[in-house]
């Protein structure tokens, strides 16, 4: 979402951090991506910061060869790229539209939409939010969904709605809201523990962190970021350690903060770049 519209997909080989063949264009504002369970597809959303508002896309890029296969269009600036655990689902969200989209992952369609507007939460038609809404008058999000991150199980998918301080839990099978976690301010990015039991979100405009026991729905833990501008949250394999990226404000450095998930509380901090 930083930097200039033409962004770029780049393939690193992890340990020796080695670039795997040349960057490729992708959309406007590249931002969000997630990668398919056999790692031979990856989805980022086109965000697209630049002129007006207009539906933008999500690429789909075969990464054996770096090659963009697909640039599906779904809604205004999606946010968030996240594919649920069977690899055959992927959904993201559309700030402006207030929606949560369902793409089919083996034919890169568009395959469910979810309005997540204030008092009109629920399915919509497929072909909604398509519409180039170039020189009219957009209603004003209410929601502002910035993340969708699917349950451990896929059955969920749990959306940030950053607007109303609020997340909201969408079930897979019957396309409804099945339950609302009050948050503090501004829910940004979610991750869920990979044994199910704890959401974690971060809090951009609250400067903060939160989780909550999927079990019971409560809070259990609230804290302060080292600095300000949370974004980023990825909990480790085992479920112990959640890792949050804070952007910083102006030329002050990003920093990455460190909670242990058991006991509820940070653990350390790592300096990182400007607008980790």
């Amino acid at each position: 979402g930083h930097g200039t519209p033409d962004g770029k997909y780049w393939k690193f080989a992890l340990g020796p951090d080695t670039l795997v063949g040349p960057p490729i264009h992708l959309g406007n504002f590249p931002a969000s991506i997630d990668v398919t369970p056999d790692g031979l597809y990856a989805f980022a959303v086109n965000f697209n910061l630049h002129g007006e508002m207009r539906p933008s896309s999500v690429s789909v890029i075969y990464t054996p060869t770096n090659t963009e296969v697909a640039q599906t269009t779904t809604c205004t600036m999606p946010h968030g790229s996240r594919l649920d655990p069977s690899g055959r689902r992927q959904y993201s969200t559309c700030m402006m539209d207030d929606q949560l989209v369902e793409i089919d992952a083996v034919s890169f369609d568009v395959a469910r939409r979810f309005s997540l507007a204030t008092g009109k939460e629920g399915p919509l038609r497929s072909g909604a939010g398509q519409a180039d809404h170039e020189g009219h008058a957009m209603p004003p999000a209410t929601c502002s969904p910035t993340w969708a991150q699917p349950s451990a199980d896929g059955a969920k998918v749990y959306v940030a709605c950053n607007k109303r301080d609020e997340i909201v839990e969408v079930d897979v099978a019957t396309w409804t809201v099945a339950r609302r976690f009050a948050t503090g301010r501004g829910p940004y990015n979610v991750a869920v523990s990979p044994d199910g039991k704890l959401l974690v979100a971060t809090l951009k405009q609250g400067g903060a962190v939160q989780a909550f026991d999927l079990a019971t729905g409560a809070s259990v833990m609230q804290t302060a970021s080292t600095i300000k501008v949370t974004h980023g949250v990825v909990v480790s394999p085992d479920s112990r350690y959640a890792f949050v990226s804070n952007e910083g404000i102006g030329a002050q450095p990003g920093r990455v903060d460190v909670y242990d998930l058991r006991a509820r509380q940070r653990v350390a901090r790592v300096g990182g770049g400007q607008q980790a």
